[in-house]
């Protein structure tokens, strides 16, 4: 598999860079004796407050390359609102921390994304086998 990435601003580059920073972020490692995925925005929420800004600042590139797309400013302002729900969640100790498996604010915006360049950009769809 080819771990380059695009540093086009046409969409499948976007589409590309955006779908590996989410799997970095939410799907990079497995919790042994599971098949529950981890990535580092868990990992580095664990260190206080300064954790939680780098995983914020990680979650809003990802805001950062929608808006490169051309998307709709409400769906920009909903992806906004998850990673600031997501950091939210990061605030309350250890209970945030566990959290954070669970609500995925990357992998929500991911879908928000794929959703906008399937309807906008449908060359860019990848077919998975």
């Amino acid at each position: 598999m080819d771990y380059e990435l695009p540093m086009g601003t046409d969409p499948v580059s976007i589409r590309r860079r955006v779908e590996a920073m989410e799997r970095v972020l939410e799907r990079s490692f497995t919790l042994p004796g599971t098949n529950q995925q981890f990535g580092l925005d868990a990992l580095v929420g664990l260190v206080p407050v300064a954790g939680d800004l780098i995983s914020a600042a990680m979650g809003l590139y990802l805001v950062w390359e929608a808006r490169n797309l051309g998307m709709p400013k409400w769906q920009l302002a909903r992806m906004t609102a998850n990673v600031g729900f997501d950091s939210l969640l990061g605030v309350v100790p250890l209970a945030g921390d566990v959290l954070d498996f669970f609500y995925r604010s990357n992998t929500r915006n991911l879908k928000i994304i794929r959703k906008h360049l399937d309807k906008h950009h449908p060359e860019t769809r990848v077919i998975d086998v």
